[in-house]
């Protein structure tokens, strides 16, 4: 209790020195330094060293601890020295998707000293270390673990030196304000039956002078009156909106509900796994959320829309005080809370 109420003053003590940037200057209000456990161990001998020499009054002890204390100083200085005038800044928050590594991308720009030795670090995940030449820039990626959809977005990023002995390591932290975003993970979506039906009889998709055939969709908001089907609203009741074919074809349209009694995160991945389906045939198709809907079309960036659409479906951005590490969805959420989201 007592542990967990420390830990929570200590987190907040450090989240008033450092908030929320995408920019982050180190300086001395904002930079820790402690001993290593080396160092810890270096202490410890130059003490016994210093006890040693003033029970034997050796001068020749004292020399060596002395001198052993200005090198500890020293390295303190420029442990310290590594960190200060620095400036990190997030360029661009990763996509990817859940379950892998989603890669933020940082610029270290030193100040008027060399930044030695500098790692990166985000809970397992951590960059070698790197040098930045003073007054130059360095870009690195760094990944960051991610085991759900939605926005994934660190709390904090460590950055640490221990150089020059490894005595004494200096470090603080970025929290960024930017999010990241994690896809659905693709599943091989079932096959579909028709989501239109005609009370007991099946009707077949009419034919028009000048086109081909019709696709029948569920009306929406927005669909014009003269392209619904109110022969089939008059003996149905469902309200059925064709999308006629012609030269350039009806597009296919991806819809949310077309998985009744599954799971929403799987109807998601059933969703993921057919954009990209239809994005390597260059099908032309549009994707229907509760919610949300993104008009039929083709390439590279529909299908990111569209993917990012389903990423995002149900979520909150990320706000100031929370700490969605693994993306924004909670593991806990029920099929009904994410429902209401919506």
């Amino acid at each position: 209790m007592m542990k967990s109420y420390m830990r929570g003053r200590w987190q907040r003590w450090v989240n008033r020195r450092i908030p929320r940037s995408d920019t982050q200057a180190f300086q001395q209000k904002n930079i820790f330094i402690l001993p290593t456990g080396a160092g810890v161990v270096f202490g410890m001998l130059l003490l016994i060293m210093l006890i040693t020499g003033i029970n034997y009054q050796n001068s020749l002890i004292y020399l060596i601890t002395f001198l052993l204390g200005a090198v500890f100083v020293g390295a303190m200085h420029q442990t310290h020295r590594n960190l200060a005038g620095l400036e990190l800044t997030l360029l661009r928050p990763g996509e990817g998707v859940a379950g892998d590594d989603i890669p933020f991308r940082f610029r270290a720009a030193a100040g008027k000293d060399d930044a030695v030795a500098i790692v990166l670090s985000v809970e397992d995940s951590e960059l070698a270390p790197v040098h930045v030449a003073a007054g130059q820039a360095v870009d690195v990626s760094l990944p960051i673990p991610s085991a759900y959809r939605g926005y994934v977005r660190p709390d904090r990023v460590r950055i640490e030196t221990r150089f020059p002995f490894g005595l004494l390591k200096a470090w603080s932290w970025i929290r960024p304000a930017s999010a990241g975003i994690a896809f659905p993970r693709p599943l091989k979506a079932p096959d579909l039956d028709a989501t239109v039906t005609d009370g007991t009889e099946t009707e077949q998709a009419r034919s028009r002078e000048g086109n081909d055939h019709a696709d029948l969709r569920p009306w929406r908001e927005g669909d014009m009156s003269q392209r619904v089907m109110w022969k089939r609203y008059a003996r149905s009741g469902q309200m059925v909106v064709a999308d006629w074919e012609g030269e350039q074809g009806s597009p296919h349209w991806l819809d949310f509900n077309a998985f009744p009694g599954t799971d929403h995160e799987l109807r998601l991945s059933y969703l993921a796994y057919l954009v990209s389906e239809r994005d390597k045939k260059g099908s032309r198709y549009g994707l229907n959320l509760p919610g949300q809907m993104i008009e039929p079309d083709v390439g590279a960036a529909h299908a990111m829309r569209c993917m990012r659409a389903l990423a995002v479906w149900g979520e909150e951005p990320p706000r100031e005080m929370s700490r969605e590490v693994h993306g924004s969805r909670s593991e806990t959420d029920t099929p009904d809370q994410l429902a209401e989201h919506a």
